[in-house]
This record gives structure tokens, C-alpha cells and sequence, in this order.
């Protein structure tokens, strides 16, 4: 039998996501970050849905960009962390990416370099997350050499990042909102400031471009928030099925190491997921997961293909019934906070050998699980 585990990906909710970031941030251009695979996601999913609405794209390397622009992407596609030398920067101007400029030997590599057509810019500002960017005091010179660069395109754009815009009353951001505001430029030219927690927590950091990640996956960027309380749907639904039902005796251990012994005769259910699924090793028991829709949990050590859950709450549950890890009806974040991790991890850890289905539901296309077999049809 084929093995169950599933991941579906939901475009509608993905666009729905889309226009929330246009709700809280009307009148911004959107730059869609598809990062990491789109957060494990897809990029070969999550990009082409996206194209006709977004203003540009955010990716993190090189190969990233170039496999957008295999996909037919012609939007602008900003590479995050620029380049590395001047074998990077010809590549990006082969995919004709937009550049983030945060250290000066970048600047250097542009000014010593030959391209057959220049590179557009964007200037990152360290506001005071300290990690890339320049200080604020060394803005105009470097803008001044990028002026003068015959590499460089004529329109230079300027951003920052927000360290603790995820903390909705931290001083902290105010504080860079208020830095990058001082700097002159940031007057005279386009700007960006905001990720996801700027743009649904901070209207005063939207700047010219906003800069929206983990919300568009459905995901609140807060540590005391769900994508649903900020208007979000999931656009991952992490599935598999009980491929067995034991009916065990009260004292009986589970799994490695025998941590969770049952407490009276009971059923368990054995899940086909795993850690080599990207299902986290380290979950302890407890951890929520719905079998049929409804809440159980987890019990004893999560396995490289296996996991174990409570069924006393389902006596009639039997092999072949889904089993929802997170997503719809179990928020990422409420599994994340669990385990001690976050939701981004979860998500964007999501294994090769995992069979990615899509949905979409403004199209018709609603893949069923049938529970004989295990399969969608």
C-alpha cells in the first residue's frame, strides 16, 4: 500500500492569506517571500499562484531565484542576502535579480565588476537588529559609491529588518521604525521595513514595500497568536492514517524506551509519520493530533516512520482513519508551542519523500481522503 503521509497544499487559502496582507496594508507593494521552498510550501507551487497578484519576490539564494525563473516568473525577484562575489553577481544578473547591498565588500565586488546590464539595488539599514546591514551614519557614503557605480541601476531603494516586531509592546521597534525614519534617504526614495509582524502590528513601519512570509502560509508571526485569530486560513494540512489499532494492557509501554505507560486497558493507534517525515523527534507525549477529526494525543517516542497515539477517546477507531498532524482543525502554532519549537520550522522541515497534494478550492479541486484505502481521489 502506498504510504499515507500527505501534505496538502490549500491555494485558495494561500490567496485568501495574500489578500489579508492587501487588507492591512492597502495601497503597499507586496514583496512575497518564497524562501526556503516557500516555507515548505513549494516555490513550484506557491509562486505561480501568486504571480498574477504580487508585486515582486523575495528568495534567499541564487538557486532559488533561477529555479523561479524557470517556472516562467518575470517579476522582479529580490535575493535576500545579495551575493557573495563576483561568480554570484553575474548569475544574478543573468536572472536579472534585484540585489539586497548590506556589507561593503558587496559594494566592492559591484564596483570592480563588468555586466552586460546594471543591477537594481536595495540598501540594507541596520536599525538595530545587528545582523546584516550598514549603520545608519554610513548610509550616504555607501549610497554615494552605488551612485557612482556604472554596475548599479539608477533607482536604489532602501530597507530594513525588524528584530521584535513579533512583540506586539516591545519599545524595540519603534525604536528602528524611528532610526530608519531619521535617516535622509528614506525620504527621497522607496522603502521597505515590514515583515509579516509589521504588517499586521506595525501600519507605521509599511513603508513603500511590505515584505509578508509566514502569514501568507497561515501562520501568525506572534508567540501569543493563530493565523485564524489575525484572519488567516492554513495553506498546509499535515496528514497521514492509523495504519494499525492495538488493544493494549494497563501497565504495557510504548514505543522506545517505554516513556508512556498505559494507564488502564486501552486502545493505540500507530500513525505512518515520523521524524525522517519531519515530524519532530523530540514532541513529547501529549502533543495534540486528531484522529477523525477529533482531539488525542500522542504517547511515547516519536519513531523514524511511526508515532503512537491515545485512542480510549475513539473506541471505534480502526487502520485506514485520518490522521491530521497540524493544519486545519489543529493550528501549527498550538503543535510548535508544544514541542517547544515554532511553526516556521515545523512547516518549512517538512521532508522530500512526504507527497505534497494540492487543493483548491476556489478552482473545484478539493482532494478526499478515502479511508479504505488510504488514497485521495
Amino acid at each position: 500500500m502506498t504510504r499515507p503521509t500527505r501534505a496538502f497544499i490549500d491555494i485558495s487559502a494561500l490567496r485568501h492569506n495574500f489578500q489579508q496582507v492587501r487588507k492591512a496594508a492597502p495601497g503597499r507593494k507586496i514583496l512575497a517571500v518564497v524562501k526556503a521552498d516557500a516555507y515548505g510550501h513549494g516555490a513550484a507551487r506557491v509562486a505561480p499562484a501568486l504571480d498574477d497578484r504580487a508585486d515582486a519576490f523575495a528568495v534567499a539564494r541564487i538557486e532559488e531565484a533561477e529555479a523561479l525563473r524557470s517556472l516562467g516568473i518575470t517579476k522582479p525577484v529580490l535575493l535576500l542576502g545579495g551575493v557573495c562575489g563576483h561568480e554570484e553577481l553575474v548569475a544574478a544578473a543573468k536572472y536579472d535579480l534585484d540585489l539586497v547591498v548590506h556589507h561593503e565588500s558587496q559594494i566592492v565586488t559591484l564596483e570592480r565588476a563588468s555586466l552586460h546590464k546594471p543591477v537594481r539595488v536595495w540598501l540594507k539599514v541596520d536599525t538595530g537588529m545587528h545582523r546584516l546591514g550598514f549603520a545608519p551614519g554610513q548610509v550616504a557614503g555607501m549610497w554615494e559609491r552605488l551612485e557612482n557605480c556604472k554596475t548599479v541601476a539608477t533607482t536604489i531603494r532602501l530597507m530594513t529588518h525588524l528584530a521584535r516586531a513579533d512583540e506586539r509592546d516591545d519599545p524595540g521597534t519603534k525604536d528602528q521604525i524611528a532610526c530608519f525614519s531619521s535617516i535622509d534617504k528614506a525620504s527621497e526614495v522607496q522603502t521597505s521595513l515590514a515583515n509579516s509582524a509589521g504588517v499586521l502590528a506595525w501600519p507605521e513601519s509599511h513603508g513603500d514595500w511590505v515584505r509578508p512570509g509566514i502569514m501568507l502560509y497561515g501562520i501568525s508571526p506572534f508567540s501569543d497568536g493563530s493565523g485564524e485569530s489575525e484572519g488567516l486560513r492554513p495553506v498546509m494540512t499535515f496528514t497521514s492514517r492509523l495504519i494499525a489499532v492495538n488493544r493494549l494492557r494497563k501497565g504495557d509501554s510504548i514505543g522506545y524506551g517505554g516513556t508512556w505507560t498505559c494507564p488502564e486497558d486501552m486502545p493505540v493507534g500507530v500513525v505512518a509519520v515520523g521524524y525522517a517525515d519531519g515530524y519532530p523527534r523530540h514532541a513529547p507525549s501529549g502533543t495534540p493530533v486528531l484522529v477523525n477529526d477529533a482531539r488525542t494525543q500522542l504517547i511515547g517516542r516519536v519513531s523514524m516512520d511511526l508515532l503512537s497515539v491515545d485512542l480510549r477517546s475513539q473506541p471505534t477507531a480502526r487502520p485506514g482513519d485520518p490522521v491530521i498532524l497540524w493544519g486545519r482543525g489543529l493550528p501549527a502554532e498550538e503543535v510548535a508551542a508544544r514541542v517547544g519549537s515554532i511553526a516556521y520550522e515545523l512547516v518549512s522541515r517538512i521532508a522530500p519523500r512526504v507527497a505534497m497534494a494540492v487543493i483548491d478550492e476556489d478552482a473545484g479541486q478539493e482532494p478526499v481522503l478515502s479511508p479504505s484505502t488510504g488514497e485521495s481521489r
